[in-house]
């Protein structure tokens, strides 16, 4: 019998292992197109809210004019959640000032409105001057929804801008007045990403307004005090110059370049 040398054994189990390890390099793993994937060229856009916010205007504090021996004790500030209408008034007061003088102004102001009306601080959440210098008026913080005392029955969720003079027909109103009253007014109402040329609702809370207590009402994002009061404030001249404010603030929010009003249905 012719003898035959035997092959070496081959232990099957572990060359079927390594075999299986070496195709598994070689070929695509079934499902890995969803584990990478590739950014899109174009992108889709964002869903995300576009917030149009306006930068904060300089605004002189209190302190600014308010002196120890004419403040009066007076309750904590009260605040609303948010700010969505600007009430813009005149003070009646004289035009020919020196810009100068406008701390003694509205510390006279205060003086009147806590004195003989018994009020717990100057109503006004801002006062402009003719040069335009803005000046915090009631306390509680510029930046914060401080519950004013300047439009009866819709000091809620508003802010009011006194603007030192009177501006009837016929007066002039300075530029560097309305600039900075559109520019506040733009930097308030982005805060809630309100449209300075929307209109807003509001709920009366006075029966001396024109709405009676508890009527909702819709005003101008930035109206004069006479949509909400019967009153001539802030006067005709001022009055006629709230279409520029408001298409000023919106343009200093970035909603459209200056000179242009969307049109409304």
């Amino acid at each position: 019998m012719k003898w035959t040398r035997p092959w070496p054994a081959v232990r099957l189990p572990g060359a079927l292992t390594a075999l299986t390890a070496v195709v598994a390099l070689l070929l695509p793993v079934r499902g890995s197109e969803r584990v990478v994937t590739a950014h899109p060229a174009h992108p889709a856009p964002s869903t995300a809210p576009v917030l149009h916010r306006a930068p904060r205007p300089a605004i002189l504090p209190r302190s600014a004019w308010l002196d120890r021996a004419t403040l009066r004790r007076q309750p904590p500030p009260r605040y609303d959640d948010r700010v969505v209408a600007v009430f813009v008034h005149h003070t009646a007061s004289p035009n020919d000032y020196d810009c100068a003088d406008a701390p003694r102004i509205i510390r006279s102001l205060y003086s009147g409105q806590t004195g003989a009306r018994h009020w717990d601080d100057i109503g006004y959440n801002f006062l402009v001057d003719r040069c335009g210098t803005l000046y915090e008026g009631r306390a509680g913080g510029a930046d914060r929804a401080v519950t004013g005392a300047h439009s009866q029955g819709f000091n809620h969720r508003s802010t009011g801008i006194a603007a030192l003079g009177t501006f009837t027909a016929g007066a002039q109103v300075p530029a560097a007045m309305t600039d900075a009253i559109a520019a506040l007014a733009a930097w308030k109402l982005g805060l809630s990403d309100t449209d300075p040329r929307a209109r807003v609702r509001l709920t009366s809370t006075s029966g001396l307004s024109r709405y009676r207590a508890g009527a909702p009402a819709t005003f101008p994002a930035v109206a004069g005090h006479n949509t909400g009061y019967a009153t001539t404030c802030p006067g005709a001249a001022l009055t006629a110059a709230l279409p520029a404010i408001r298409a000023k603030a919106a343009h200093l929010q970035g909603r459209t370049p200056l000179g242009r009003v969307r049109p409304r249905a």
